[in-house]
């Protein structure tokens, strides 16, 4: 078993680049682990055309995840699919929130200009 590396940080998160033997040794676990994993469900790597499974970074955090609930806190598969399943549903809607957030923000932008003129059109004619 080899030791655990990190991911590349150039790629997308979704981006499939590693092979299975690569993505266990990214990991530090045995290939049929990951192989595992992908029938419980925490995890589906594309497929090329030939039926090569491709673990993208985004799988790789997911794998790390599952691994830490597992070894540091006892949690079971079925556990650990609900909380990954959780943290992801967060973070789409955390995205969803900085999107209005933003869009507020560039509304509020062309608005106060408008109340400005409104102002001092007021301070003048007073």
């Amino acid at each position: 078993m080899a030791t655990k590396r990190e991911p590349s940080d150039e790629l997308p998160d979704d981006e499939p680049c590693y092979v299975i033997s690569i993505a266990a040794r990214l990991v530090g676990m045995h290939q049929q682990t990951l192989r595992y994993y992908e029938r419980a469900g925490l995890i589906q790597p594309s497929r090329t055309n030939g039926n090569i499974r491709m673990y993208s970074n985004g799988d790789i955090q997911r794998i790390r995840t599952a691994q830490r609930l597992i070894d540091e806190l006892g949690v079971n598969l079925a556990g650990v699919d609900i909380i990954i399943r959780m943290n992801d549903q967060i973070r789409a809607l955390q995205a969803e929130l900085d999107a209005t957030r933003k869009e507020l923000d560039r509304l509020r932008g062309t608005r106060l200009p408008a109340v400005r003129t409104e102002d001092s059109g007021l301070r003048t004619d007073a």
